[in-house]
């Protein structure tokens, strides 16, 4: 059986893997800061919903990644929990 790390490391051998692999680390970078910043104001998707004047299935789909969020929504989600959208261009 092939281990995980094994195979990540193959994969990543092959130019396309690899850029996609980043994209998707980026996406998950992301969702992961959505989740950080809802659970550090000590809310529960439901009760950010209400904040949001949106749904919790919204706020379950966009911290799923299954959305990609406009940037207006990624402020008023900042704004919500009480942190600020900082967005950045690095160089590769």
């Amino acid at each position: 059986m092939t281990k995980l790390t094994d195979l990540k490391q193959r994969l990543s051998k092959n130019p396309e893997f690899a850029t996609e692999y980043v994209k998707a680390d980026e996406e998950y970078a992301v969702i992961e800061a959505l989740i950080a910043a809802r659970t550090s104001a000590h809310l529960s998707q439901a009760e950010l919903a209400i904040r949001l004047g949106t749904t919790q299935s919204a706020i379950a789909r966009l911290e799923s990644g299954r959305i990609s969020p406009s940037l207006s929504t990624l402020r008023r989600y900042a704004e919500a929990t009480g942190t600020r959208l900082n967005v950045s261009l690095v160089a590769r």
